[in-house]
C-alpha cells in the first residue's frame, strides 16, 4: 500500500446543494422507496441531519460529492436552499478519491438485532417508525430476535477466514453441523479468546504431523480426527457411570453409534425391523425412532 499524507481536517461549509457535483460512478444505490423516504424525512426535518463529504477540485473548480450523493440529491428534491457539508480543499489523487468513496460506503458497521428491536419497539408512533426507513426484511429479522444479544463492540475477538477445496468442503460442513448439533442447550455461551490459541496450536500440530502448508487442509486433518471420535461427544449428554442422560433435549444419533453412516444392508434390515414394529403398534408411526426404546427395553 503506497504511503499517503494525512488529510487536513475538513472545514464545515454551508451552501446551495445545487452547486455540488455528484459522482458519475457511484457504487452505492438506493431503492426508489428508500429514496422517497429520505426525501420525506429531509422535508420533515428542514435540514440534513448527516453531512456529505465534498472535495474541492482546484483544477476544475468543481465541488465533488465523494460521500452523501443520495442525501445531496434528496436535499435538492426536498427544496432545501442550503445545506452543510464537510469540505476537503487539499489535492487528492484519483486513487485516494476512490478509496474515500468506497470506504464511506463499506465501513458502515452493523446493527445489533436485539438492541435494534428494543429501540424500534420504543417508537409508539407509526410516523416515527416509518421515518426510521427500516424495511420488511429488517423487521422480519427483528421478529425472530428472542434472546439477549451480546454486541461485538463489547467483546475482544478475532476473525478467522477458512477456505476449503471442493472435495474437502462437504466433509468440513458435516463436521461443523455435528459440532453445532451437540451444542443444543437452554443457554448460549461465547467462547473465550483464550480458546483461540489452542485452535491455532492444534492446526500447527496437524500441519507438522502431516507436513501440510495449507491451513484449511490442516483443519481438515483435525476434522478427520474429530470424525473418528464422534462417540466421545456422548459425554455432552450421557453419564457412563449411571447409564442415564444428565440433561434434557435431544442428542445426535452419531454420538450414540460413533458413525454417521452404516452399510446399506444394515440400514435396510433396521428399516424393515422398524416398519414391522410400527405395523404391530409397538412404535408410533410418526416416531419411528422409538424402536430404539423397544430394543433397549428388551435388553433390560
Amino acid at each position: 500500500m503506497e504511503e499517503t499524507t494525512p488529510l487536513a481536517p475538513p472545514q464545515m461549509v454551508q451552501g446551495d446543494p445545487r452547486t455540488l457535483t455528484l459522482l458519475d460512478l457511484n457504487a452505492r444505490f438506493l431503492p426508489h422507496e428508500q429514496f422517497r423516504q429520505l426525501v420525506a424525512n429531509i422535508q420533515r426535518d428542514g435540514c440534513l441531519t448527516s453531512t456529505p463529504l465534498v472535495w474541492n477540485d482546484g483544477d476544475s473548480g468543481r465541488l465533488i460529492v465523494l460521500s452523501g450523493n443520495h442525501r445531496t440529491l434528496a436535499a435538492i428534491e426536498a427544496g432545501l436552499e442550503e445545506i452543510w457539508w464537510m469540505q476537503i480543499d487539499q489535492p487528492l489523487p484519483r486513487q485516494r478519491q476512490i478509496a474515500l468513496q468506497l470506504s464511506h460506503n463499506a465501513i458502515a458497521g452493523q446493527d445489533d438485532p436485539a438492541i435494534l428491536k428494543e429501540l424500534y419497539e420504543e417508537l409508539e408512533s407509526v410516523e416515527w417508525r416509518q421515518y426510521t426507513g427500516l424495511d420488511d426484511k429488517t423487521l422480519d429479522l427483528l421478529e425472530n430476535v428472542d434472546v439477549a444479544s451480546l454486541g461485538e463492540a463489547n467483546l475482544d475477538f478475532a476473525s478467522v477466514q477458512l477456505m476449503f477445496l471442493p472435495d474437502e468442503l462437504e466433509r468440513a460442513e458435516a463436521a461443523f453441523d455435528a459440532a453445532r448439533a451437540t451444542g443444543a442447550a437452554d443457554q448460549r455461551w461465547v467462547a473465550g479468546l483464550e480458546q483461540y490459541e489452542p485452535v491455532l496450536d492444534a492446526m500447527e500440530t496437524s500441519r507438522a504431523a502431516y507436513k501440510i502448508g495449507n491451513s484449511a487442509t490442516a483443519l481438515g486433518v483435525i476434522l478427520a480426527v474429530f470424525e473418528r471420535h464422534l462417540a466421545e461427544l456422548a459425554e455432552g449428554w450421557f453419564d457412563a457411570a449411571s447409564g442415564e442422560a444428565h440433561r434434557g433435549g435431544t442428542a445426535p444419533l452419531e454420538t450414540v453409534f460413533g458413525v454417521r453412516e452404516v452399510p446399506v444392508e444394515t440400514a435396510a434390515a433396521i428399516r424393515a425391523a422398524v416398519d414391522r414394529l410400527v405395523r404391530e403398534g409397538s412404535v408410533p408411526e410418526n416416531e419411528p425412532w422409538r424402536a430404539l426404546d423397544v430394543l433397549a427395553a428388551r435388553e433390560h
